[in-house]
């Protein structure tokens, strides 16, 4: 079964042909870093005109570098929610279309599920059941995955996303948008312990997480730095590696905590923040005196991405449950509302 899975959510426009839900023919993304830059973040109205231009185009070398057409395609898998409905537009309705035109069943896709399922990508994979943690720009959560639709929340942020901490924090140091790759970039000159910045773990048996309280802590020391940074002996890649440190200490923890919880030795850590090396390094260290393997899809499949959705798309239409037409987004798709 060939599958075009496509993906509007945010602010990259991506669509992809998938094999049988593992084998990639074909993945490509058209970023919008370069036009949300000068903002210091996604401006939504410009990102679905963005998408309006680039839907067409991004599926048309989707296909051809996959070597097939619209006749070898076998089901449609598109990105319903969560994300800016603005951007969700343009990708459903852009794959509504083809479904119409061309008789093709289609599966409407919640985006948490195709991060959960992107570990699938991958040659080597894990067994269910497995903890997951997605975390990105939007989404910062923790699932138990006992299989193929079922999933069950075990945490998730009461605000800030840890990729949206990393972003306000870069736009509060003036390093600029998108703030993960610039802040880990940085904080390899700095020291991990030069600010006790907090770490917000909340109650003893809490799997939530917040960053705000210290997104909030980074504001307040750099007002107070700046007036005798000088002489202060602490730099600006201090402040990033300190500040990266504290929300690493956070994820690790909640995660491996959720694998003891459950009596699990496999993680799947996804999502954009899931490229950090840093959280990559940590988490292999602290999980291997615990017997605890960690899995990680590939930086390209971590970030959204056409692949990830058709993989989840794939398992749906493999089940019936292909999609009607009357269906719409969702800004707000909490899994557990996965029909």
């Amino acid at each position: 079964m060939n599958i075009l899975g496509i993906d509007t959510s945010c602010d990259d426009t991506s669509a992809a042909v998938v094999v049988e839900g593992r084998k990639i023919l074909s993945n490509i993304v058209h970023s919008q870093v370069k036009l949300h830059h000068p903002h210091g973040g996604v401006v939504p109205e410009l990102a679905s005109r963005e998408h309006l231009r680039n839907i067409m185009p991004v599926v048309q070398e989707a296909l051809a570098k996959a070597g097939t057409g619209m006749g070898d395609i076998d089901g449609l898998a598109v990105t319903v929610g969560p994300g800016l409905v603005g951007s969700l537009l343009v990708g459903l309705y852009y794959a509504k279309a083809m479904s119409y035109v061309n008789g093709l069943p289609m599966a409407a896709v919640n985006h948490l599920e195709g991060h959960i399922l992107s570990i699938f990508l991958e040659e080597d994979v894990p067994e269910f059941p497995f903890i997951c943690m997605t975390v990105s720009g939007g989404h910062t959560s923790i699932y138990n995955v006992k299989g193929y639709g079922d999933y069950l929340q075990m945490g998730q942020t009461l605000d800030d996303a840890a990729g949206e901490a990393f972003d306000k924090v870069a736009k509060i140091l003036g390093l600029g948008y998108p703030g993960g790759a610039v802040i880990e970039k940085l904080a390899r000159q700095g020291k991990v312990d030069k600010i006790d910045f907090p770490r917000a773990f909340l109650s003893k048996d809490s799997l939530d997480f917040s960053f705000s309280g210290l997104k909030t802590s980074v504001s307040l020391f750099i007002r107070k730095w700046k007036d005798k940074e000088a002489d202060s002996g602490v730099s600006l890649a201090d402040i990033a590696a300190s500040f990266q440190e504290a929300v690493i200490d956070v994820l690790v923890a909640k995660v491996l905590k959720a694998a003891g919880m459950m009596k699990t030795d496999s993680v799947v850590v996804a999502g954009g923040v899931a490229c950090n090396n840093r959280l990559r390094k940590r988490l292999k260290q602290d999980a291997s005196g615990k017997g605890i393997r960690i899995y990680h899809p590939r930086p390209s499949y971590c970030t959204d991405n056409g692949a990830m959705i058709a993989v989840a798309g794939y398992r749906r239409l493999l089940e019936g449950h292909e999609t009607e037409m009357s269906v719409d987004v969702r800004s707000k798709y909490p899994i557990e509302d996965i029909d």
